[in-house]
C-alpha cells in the first residue's frame, strides 16, 4: 500500500516538474532556430559606472582598468566606486586605478542594495537628472571584453531601458565547484536570457553585469532593492512593472566564482533564503500578474524563485519517509529505494545533458582546458545537487547578507584577449 502511494505521489509530483519547466527545454532549441534582430542606429550615450565594493583591494584596480581599455569613447564614462563598510585599502586602490570613490560606512543597512541607493543619490546631488544616460552596475571582481560596453550601447540604442549581459568566469578550470558555477551562468546567458530576448520575453538580472536607463532609476527614486538577493527582486519588480529586460548576447563579462565549498555554502544559502524572502515579498502579486501583463515573463520569473531543486527535494523527503515507514511496518521498502535512485539518476543525466550541450556550443567561450572542460561535466550535476541541503536549511536559518572574498582571476584579461584571437585566427 505504502509502495503504490509513493508511486502515485512520485509519478504526479514528477509530471508537474514537467509542465512547469518543460518551457527551459524549448529555450534549448530557439538560438538554434532564431536570430538576432538587426540593430537600429547606434547613438553614443553617457553612461556611469557603479561599482559596490567591501574590501575588495585585490580586484578592483582591475575591473577599473578594464573600463578605461574599452574601445567606447572615455570622455562618455564616468567610474563611481562605492567603498562600502570597507576596513582595506579597496578606497586607495580605486582612486589610484582612476575611479571617482564614495566612501560609506553604515553597518545597520548592509548590502549592495543600500551602496547603490547611496551612490545614485550623490550622483544626483552633484548632477543634472539627465546628465547620464544610463547607469552600469558591476560587482569588483568583474573583468570586461574590451567591446563590452560598445556592445551594450547598440543594444542600449536599440530602445530597451534595462539590459542584461552574457557571464563568464575567469577561474572556471580552478575546480568542481568554480566550474560549476561557471558552467551555470553561460548556460542561463545562452540558453535562458538569450532564448528569451529572441521570444521577445523578458530576460533576468543575474547579480552584475547589466545597464539600467536614467527614466528606470527616476521612475523607482533611486535604487529601493535590499533584500538578500537584490537582482532578482529588481527582475521581478520590473516584470509586474511591465518592463522587459533585454539581454545583449555580445557583452562578456568575467568574474571570480567561489573557490571552495564553505564560500560557495555560504553564496548559495543567501540565494537561496533570498529567493524565499522575494518570493514572501512578492509571490501573489507575481502570479497574479501571469494573467496581466508581461504574462509569459511573469510566469518565467515565478519559476525562477521557486527553483526545481524545491521539487526534487519534495521527492527525496516523501521517498525517505517511505523508506522508514516501510522499515518499521516490515513492508519490502526496496522498490522504494529502486524508485528514489532512479529519480534521481533521471535528474542527473538531464543536468549533465544540459551542461554537455552547453559545453558544446559555448566552447569557445570557456577558457580552460578541453580535460578540464570534459572532467566538469560530470561533476555539474553533483554542484546542482549540492543545493538540495541547502535549500533546506534556508527555510529555518536567519540568513544576513556577507561577503564573497575574491583573490584575483586565475586567468587574466590579457589571456583572454589572446585566446580569442587564437580562436579567430
Amino acid at each position: 500500500m505504502i509502495i503504490e502511494t509513493v508511486e502515485h505521489i512520485d509519478l504526479l509530483v514528477g509530471a508537474l516538474f514537467f509542465v512547469l519547466y518543460f518551457y527551459q527545454l524549448v529555450y534549448i532549441i530557439i538560438p538554434f532556430i532564431k536570430k538576432d534582430k538587426p540593430h537600429k542606429e547606434t547613438k553614443l550615450h553617457r553612461y556611469a559606472v557603479l561599482i559596490s565594493a567591501r574590501n575588495e583591494e585585490n580586484v578592483i584596480a582591475t575591473l577599473v582598468d578594464s573600463l578605461h581599455h574599452q574601445d567606447y569613447p572615455q570622455e562618455l564614462i564616468d567610474i563611481y566606486v562605492i567603498a562600502d563598510n570597507c576596513t582595506d585599502k579597496t578606497a586607495d586602490e580605486a582612486q589610484k586605478a582612476g575611479a571617482i570613490v564614495f566612501v560609506r560606512n553604515d553597518m545597520e543597512n548592509v548590502g549592495k542594495g543600500y551602496a547603490l541607493d547611496y551612490a545614485l543619490h550623490k550622483i544626483a546631488d552633484e548632477h543634472d537628472k539627465d546628465f547620464y544616460d544610463g547607469f552600469f552596475v558591476f560587482d569588483a571582481d568583474n573583468i570586461l571584453d574590451t567591446n563590452y560596453i560598445s556592445a551594450m550601447n547598440r543594444t542600449f540604442s536599440d530602445g530597451h531601458k534595462i539590459i542584461t549581459s552574457y557571464r563568464n568566469s575567469t577561474n572556471y578550470g580552478t575546480n568542481w565547484i568554480t566550474a560549476g558555477y561557471a558552467l551555470w551562468y553561460i548556460r542561463e546567458s545562452k540558453f535562458l536570457n538569450h532564448s528569451r530576448m529572441l521570444l521577445n520575453s523578458g530576460c533576468a538580472i543575474s547579480g552584475t553585469g547589466f545597464l539600467v536607463h536614467k527614466d528606470v532609476i527616476q521612475r523607482i527614486g533611486g535604487w529601493k532593492y535590499f533584500l538578500l538577493t537584490e537582482d532578482i527582486e529588481f527582475s521581478i519588480a520590473n516584470a509586474m512593472a511591465g518592463e522587459k529586460i533585454a539581454f545583449c548576447s555580445d557583452a562578456i563579462l568575467y568574474d571570480e566564482q567561489p573557490q571552495t565549498f564553505k564560500q560557495s555554502w555560504t553564496q548559495r544559502l543567501r540565494w537561496a533564503r533570498g529567493f524565499l524572502q522575494v518570493f514572501h515579498k512578492y509571490g501573489p502579486r507575481l502570479i497574479a500578474s501571469i494573467f496581466k501583463k508581461n504574462r509569459s515573463t511573469c510566469y518565467d520569473m515565478t519559476m525562477t524563485i521557486l527553483p526545481s531543486i524545491f521539487i526534487t527535494v519534495l521527492i527525496a523527503v516523501i521517498n525517505a519517509a517511505a523508506v522508514i515507514i516501510g522499515i518499521c511496518s516490515g513492508e519490502d521498502w526496496t522498490p522504494i529505494v529502486k524508485s528514489l535512485c532512479q529519480w534521481i539518476f533521471g535528474a542527473y543525466v538531464m543536468m549533465f545533458m544540459i551542461g554537455l550541450i552547453t559545453t558544446i556550443t559555448e566552447n569557445k567561450r570557456i577558457h580552460t582546458s578541453t580535460w578540464k572542460k570534459i572532467k566538469y561535466l560530470f561533476t555539474f550535476p553533483i554542484f546542482l545537487f549540492t543545493y538540495a541541503p541547502i535549500s533546506i536549511v534556508a527555510i529555518f536559518k536567519n540568513v544576513e547578507w556577507e561577503p564573497t572574498r575574491h583573490h584575483g582571476p586565475s586567468v587574466s584579461a590579457d589571456k583572454i584577449e589572446k585566446n580569442k584571437e587564437k580562436q579567430k585566427g
